[in-house]
């Protein structure tokens, strides 16, 4: 299994809405909008809400076991939230008491010697590995799991030493239990059902609290599926003799897909994501690092981060760690990589890049459109003919520079064009996708 690839894959997943832009707790979306993938409440929340609200979560995987003696290795990840609250005493104290706690009064936000403490929503992971599984005869087990309640006490000290305020870490206990059954598709195939349940206590008083909900739930869980031995099957495009299988496959508030090295054919593990993924996942190389945000787009957010004032930055560094090495990459990011998260073309072998169509090999220095003699720098007016999408309605009239002249496959004189209004003209200039337009040269009027 290429573990370094797949803990990329897998901690983005994880992360996913863990802080939103504009990555402040002052901001309303990170008070009600986090943790919204892969939420797995308590049974009696559920069952209070009417099933609106899943309790489980399921996966079934197809594996390939021809030698007969695969083994498969099923582990579940999540995050549970931790509650961080700022808490200000009555008067200053040398030391915390020992075996008590001191009196305070719980405040949104504390600041002292220029230093900003606020409430919050932590998570720490966590990770549930079974046994391995023996797939050559269909079995049921159940595997049960916990991690205890926690609260822990952590000091915030002023500038003569004494302790002004105290930071609150309280987690509540959850508890779970992950089902497996594995059943014969055929004499080489078998199919691998994992179910993931939440049977966290969430007293009745507690069932109209929002955060006691969510200190009991399970957020951002996955499963992941390593096999030793075997294959894993493909869902999204299965072999013809598996097509009927894969469309039985049941899933439950999450999709398989396989991971790993694509170029190599590894099809040794597969991600059950809440997010919906296809086969061979990957982090883009250009992007720095994850920024958590749902369906995010490193290049907004990069930029919006950039535009936040020293009182917004201020506040955001001090979230938490990982706020802070959002802002703290953000802020040293060379122009160079801030280019690179406008785009890049990526053609598969069933796609033709611009460049590919508009072939390369055929760039023309010239040519006479309504008796006139356009070329690279000149302006022109759009007048689209040929198509009459939303786009050319909005470009019709509007003047723009031509970037290049091609000849395309069928011998066909084209426009690479950029809008003279465009403020990122100079990325249409430098050939960066969504900034150029391409028009027949009947399409243009010359100016």
């Amino acid at each position: 299994m290429n573990r370094e690839l797949i803990d990329k894959v897998v901690n983005a997943v994880l992360y996913e809405g863990y802080i939103l832009y504009p990555y402040r707790p002052s901001s309303k979306k990170n008070q009600v909008g986090r943790f919204t993938f892969g939420r797995v409440y308590p049974e009696v929340y559920a069952a209070a809400q009417g099933g609106r609200e899943p309790c489980a979560m399921q996966t079934e995987f197809l594996v390939r076991n021809e030698s007969k003696d695969a083994i498969a290795n099923v582990q579940i990840r999540f995050l549970h939230p931790l509650a961080r609250d700022v808490g200000k005493v009555g008067a200053p104290l040398a030391e915390l008491p020992s075996g008590a706690e001191p009196e305070f009064e719980v405040v949104p936000r504390f600041e002292v010697d220029g230093k900003l403490y606020q409430t919050w929503l932590e998570a720490v992971e966590r990770e549930v590995a079974l046994p391995p599984l023996v797939l050559n005869e269909p079995r049921h087990l159940e595997h049960a799991f916990q991690f205890a309640a926690s609260r822990e006490l952590e000091p915030i000290r002023g500038s003569d030493g004494s302790i002004v305020a105290v930071i609150v870490r309280r987690q509540a206990a959850v508890d779970g239990i992950i089902a497996i059954e594995l059943e014969s598709v055929d004499l080489d195939a078998v199919k691998i059902r994992a179910r993931i349940l939440n049977r966290s206590a969430l007293p009745n008083e507690y069932l109209e609290s929002q955060e006691a909900v969510t200190l009991r739930t399970f957020a951002s869980t996955h499963t992941i599926l390593h096999v030793e031995g075997g294959e894993c099957i493909s869902l999204l495009d299965p072999d013809g003799q598996y097509l009927a299988a894969a469309k039985n496959c049941k899933q439950i508030g999450t999709w398989p897909v396989l991971v790993g090295d694509e170029e190599k054919g590894e099809r040794d593990a597969m991600l059950s994501s809440p997010i919906i993924l296809y086969d061979y996942p990957k982090i883009a190389a250009e992007s720095p690092g994850d920024l958590f945000d749902g369906a995010e787009i490193d290049e907004i957010l990069t930029l919006r981060i950039q535009t936040m004032t020293d009182a917004e930055k201020m506040e955001m560094r001090q979230v938490d760690e990982h706020a802070r090495r959002i802002l703290e990459r953000t802020e040293n990011l060379a122009e160079a990589d801030l280019l690179k998260l406008h785009g890049v073309m990526r053609p598969t072998p069933l796609q033709q890049s611009n460049e590919e169509f508009f072939n390369p090999n055929k760039p023309l220095e010239t040519v006479r459109v309504g008796g006139v003699e356009l070329k690279a720098g000149d302006r022109v007016r759009i007048r689209p003919k040929k198509r009459s999408d939303v786009m050319d309605i909005a470009l019709n009239g509007k003047i723009a520079i031509i970037e290049s002249v091609m000849q395309d496959v069928e011998n066909e004189v084209q426009f690479a064009l950029v809008l003279d209004d465009d403020p990122g003209r100079d990325l249409g200039m430098m050939r960066q996708p969504g900034h150029r337009f391409f028009y027949g040269a009947d399409e243009v009027e010359p100016i």
